[in-house]
């Protein structure tokens, strides 16, 4: 059934299942077997890269300054209304297997580069299309509060998500078309206000969608507190979270998705994560996969979190792992290896698993097994021939 068996000593093990045959036995001697890691967070489904903003980053542009000229979330929209269902899902399907190779085995998926409902409603049945074709385990996110669409007000975007996307998207959850998990919104200055992000959760909960949004980035917003208000699953980016928002988060047991890759891309100041650990809150870790920020590997994600944000190499694995598993709401399946948990797992060519860590970038001649539900997916040959040293 795809799900873990027994965890244990080898020799008690080897008696339990002393009349089993397998399908296939591999031999771990010298590697280390992992729980599959989860990316809390990304926005896979796009059209066009941005690789020509980075440059205007490097030159010292911010990002709103670049959202503010056209680029940034509107530049993908406009090239992301134009691709047919089937480009975008070619795009999205090669990167998940990247994803993938990298040992993730849960990733959330964001639409959000649509602003209209005709184009959400094509990203979701991206989404929808991997999640029942692939290997990869998928906990979809509707994001239509990404950024503002140009030509509207916050207010009149707010409603229309209100009265017109989320009623459609509850229509194709109840027909079963489109499987979606969360609700979020771009909570920040310039983009949705704290009470526009209000009406839109709790407009979302209301349809059965887990919150789990984008809040405190650039500038301070109390969306941890408005978070632990409203029962969020979790909230992701927190640079600029309160004292108040963390005892708030960590009392309503609010999942802090940290997202390091973006802190590091557009130098912003790192999410205190120590602080946030010390007063108790889940701390969970997500690439933000998007053209912003175009890092595929948790492997990296848990190096930069170690190195920018001070956390431990234990803690960052248990972020990426089963404290992501709960930002998804999917703890009790995925995240650790305990019998009766889905059997995805990774195993490592290196006698000691901090090497996944340790050696930044190094995940390609690491990863030596990508296992989901119990099978193989992924096997690496240049493990065999090489030591991870």
């Amino acid at each position: 059934d795809g799900c873990i068996k027994a965890v244990g000593q080898a020799d008690v093990i080897r008696n339990q299942f002393s009349e089993a045959t397998f399908e296939r036995i591999i031999d771990c001697s010298g590697k280390c077997v992992l729980p599959g890691l989860v990316d809390a967070h990304t926005h896979p489904v796009w059209a066009g890269d941005r690789v020509h903003e980075f440059a205007m980053k490097l030159a010292g542009a911010s990002y709103m300054e670049i959202h503010q000229a056209g680029g940034g979330i509107h530049f993908t929209v406009e090239h992301t209304r134009k691709a047919t269902e089937d480009e975008l899902f070619t795009a999205f399907q090669q990167r998940l297997g990247r994803m993938l190779r990298a040992g993730s085995t849960l990733v959330e998926c964001k639409s959000g580069y649509g602003l209209n409902l005709e184009t959400e409603l094509k990203m979701l049945r991206v989404i929808e299309r991997a999640r029942k074709s692939m290997d990869i385990g998928i906990s979809s996110t509707y994001c239509g509060a990404h950024a503002v669409p140009k030509g509207k007000t916050a207010t009149e975007a707010t409603d229309d998500i209100i009265n017109n996307h989320l009623p459609k998207l509850k229509e194709l959850k109840l027909s079963g078309e489109i499987n979606v998990n969360n609700i979020d919104v771009f909570c920040e200055k310039g983009v949705f206000d704290v009470e526009s992000t209000r009406r839109i959760l709790q407009a979302g909960k209301d349809i059965g969608l887990q919150i789990n949004f984008h809040g405190d980035e650039l500038h301070p917003m109390k969306s941890a507190e408005l978070g632990a208000e409203l029962g969020a699953r979790a909230i992701s980016h927190l640079e600029e979270i309160s004292d108040e928002g963390i005892v708030a988060m960590a009392r309503a047991k609010c999942a802090a998705v940290l997202l390091p890759t973006t802190a590091y891309m557009l130098r912003l100041k790192q999410p205190q994560a120590r602080k946030m650990l010390e007063e108790g809150v889940i701390v969970a870790l997500g690439s933000d996969f998007n053209p912003n920020a175009y890092c595929f590997s948790m492997p990296m994600v848990m190096h930069l979190a170690c190195v920018n944000m001070k956390m431990s190499m234990n803690e960052a694995l248990a972020a990426a792992t089963i404290n992501a598993a709960y930002a998804l709401g999917k703890s009790d399946t995925h995240g650790s290896l305990e019998v009766g948990k889905q059997g995805d797992l990774l195993i490592i060519n290196a006698s000691r698993w901090e090497h996944l860590i340790y050696q930044f970038g190094g995940h390609e001649a690491l990863i030596n097994y990508v296992i989901v539900k119990g099978k193989v997916i992924y096997e690496n040959e240049r493990c065999e021939t090489m030591s991870s040293y």
